[in-house]
């Protein structure tokens, strides 16, 4: 009976890593429904190889793009609305878990599906536009070369599809 209890405490113990990457259970954000995590809601396949995470300047470039394209966006009148209701701490960390993993990082994506999370946000290609062009101000403040800017920006264009609803 004693062992019993041992092999479930370890067994629970072994899935908490697991539960942990849920977002209901990271600190600082608002709770969502239970969702599969898979690397394929990150919308798109990664990069082979590690060339493009690099001319990103690994996770601290990636990291700084990110703040620096949501702060331009939040700031933007033509889309400020859109975050006024978002989680900015769990959006924050699932784009930057998304572009690491996409550019051949060693992360993997926890977030949910593209269709998922954009779902109820009735987003038009305008708002989609002001959001790329924020991105693309923010990778040519970090350095991006702009050939490098553009493979990830066509390895991204495909989710527009998933993300703009109206």
């Amino acid at each position: 009976m004693f062992g019993k209890i041992i092999l479930t405490a370890a067994v629970a113990l072994i899935a908490l890593p697991a539960a942990a990457q849920e977002a209901h259970h990271r600190p600082g954000e608002e709770a969502v429904d239970p969702y599969t995590v898979s690397d394929a809601n990150a919308g798109a396949a990664p990069f082979a190889g590690t060339a493009m995470f690099d001319a990103f300047h690994g996770q601290a470039g990636i990291d700084r793009i990110v703040d620096d394209m949501l702060d331009r966006s939040v700031a933007d009148p033509r889309i400020a609305l859109i975050f006024e209701r978002t989680d900015m701490v769990r959006l924050r960390r699932t784009l930057k878990e998304q572009f690491a993993f996409i550019l051949g990082g060693p992360s993997s994506y926890t977030g949910r599906s593209m269709e998922d999370a954009h779902d109820d946000l009735g987003l038009q290609p305008a708002d989609m536009g002001a959001l790329v062009e924020h991105l693309q101000d923010a990778m040519a403040a970090e350095g991006v070369p702009f050939h490098t800017q553009n493979r990830f920006l066509a390895r991204l264009a495909p989710m527009k599809r998933d993300v703009v609803t109206r």
